[in-house]
């Protein structure tokens, strides 16, 4: 079994969330889809000085959910290594899905609408905005993504670049935390968070299974890493561009 050294079955997954996107864009609100945003200057180079950060690791897989902010993210943090794999796209990982397009007609109206939703994430039926996808339905789909990245064999450490709400499941999934508390982790754009799992032998001795994770980093932010003026929180960040017109 592929293992980080010194270790009989660990792997270890630094999960990223892309660099920062607008969208209040124009070409966005013309496509009336949010799925179209890529990365802004700032986005760049937040996802630069990530590549920087983890220039000495060597990625086994690297991994982005397809969605153009993810993969763009990726790119440029494997312009950084040389002998870097193949980027694959796991679609499973894209972030929650918001059902019906909502024309936001400022920065603020986004942020106010957008900033505090994540907070109803564990109730009964709880959906990503009116005609979204269920909360509980994307958790699933991303534990399943997740769970079949690390039985595969073959591979030691990996590269996954995600989405704000995606990573702040997984990481309340691995603590055992249950799905509301995933709002209580933070994940500014260009972030790195790096996650340990054990894997053993399963049951039949064929194949491997998940024995635990362990969070050895949580929201890393190579571009400022002590988050000076990062003031806002992350989902408030992200939907609150400087001089926004109102």
């Amino acid at each position: 079994m592929s293992a980080l050294p010194g270790t009989t079955g660990r792997r270890r997954i630094y999960l990223m969330r892309h660099g920062f996107v607008d969208y209040t864009s124009e070409a966005v609100r013309k496509a009336r889809d949010p799925s179209i945003a890529v990365l802004t200057p700032q986005g760049e180079d937040e996802a630069r000085a990530a590549g920087i950060a983890l220039s000495e690791v060597h990625f086994d897989l690297a991994i982005c959910s397809g969605l153009a902010r993810t993969r763009q993210t990726a790119e440029i943090v494997l312009a950084e290594h040389p002998d870097a794999p193949a980027l694959e796209e796991e679609c499973r990982l894209e972030e929650v899905r918001s059902g019906q397009y909502i024309d936001f007609h400022s920065a603020a109206h986004l942020a106010a609408t957008m900033t505090f939703m994540f907070e109803q994430a564990g109730e009964p039926g709880a959906s990503f905005l009116e005609g979204g996808e269920k909360f509980s339905d994307a958790l699933a789909r991303i534990q399943s993504g997740l769970s079949d990245l690390l039985l595969r064999p073959g591979w030691a450490t990996a590269l996954v670049v995600a989405h704000e709400v995606v990573n702040r499941m997984v990481l309340a999934s691995v603590v055992g935390a249950p799905l509301g508390a995933s709002a209580g982790f933070e994940q500014d754009t260009g972030c790195i968070n790096i996650i340990d799992f054990d894997m053993v032998p399963d049951e039949s001795g064929q194949g491997t299974r998940i024995e635990r994770g362990v969070i050895k980093a949580v929201n890393l932010t190579p571009a400022n890493y002590l988050k000076n003026g990062m003031n806002l929180r992350s989902l408030e960040a992200i939907f609150t561009r400087p001089n926004a017109a109102d």
